[in-house]
């Protein structure tokens, strides 16, 4: 079992950048595969960015794709997002998750986080 705790979400403006974390604890990342999601207000949960175990193998969303960049360090047990030239609607919680598979499906995702609010005005 993993736990996984997300920071480094806030407030920004469009066009600017974010960088969040995904810190792991427990069973060790490189276990897993793991998405980051996010979900805005009345909308379901969606797939973002996803990385393999190794993260050799990267894979995005069309609408992040070119602009938000999944990396992980697995010694230290945490996955990045790099999100930049953020837009409106990229405001959103983001959550991160693990999976034993590669995937875009939420509900192949065994273990989440608590999430974390990202906001971009204008």
């Amino acid at each position: 079992q993993v736990q996984l705790v997300e920071s480094g979400g806030g407030l920004v403006q469009a066009g600017g950048s974010l960088r969040l974390s995904c810190a792991a604890s427990g069973r060790t990342l490189s276990y897993y595969v793991i998405g980051w999601f996010r979900q805005a207000p009345g909308k379901e949960r969606e797939f973002v960015a996803g990385i393999s175990w190794s993260g050799s193998t990267t894979y995005y969303a069309e609408s992040v794709e070119g602009r938000f960049t999944i990396s992980r360090d697995n010694a230290k047990n945490t996955v990045f997002l790099q999100m930049s030239s953020l837009k409106l609607d990229d405001t959103a919680v983001y959550y991160c998750a693990a999976s034993t598979s590669l995937n875009m499906v939420a509900s192949m995702y065994d273990y989440w986080g608590q999430g974390t609010q990202v906001t971009v005005s204008s």
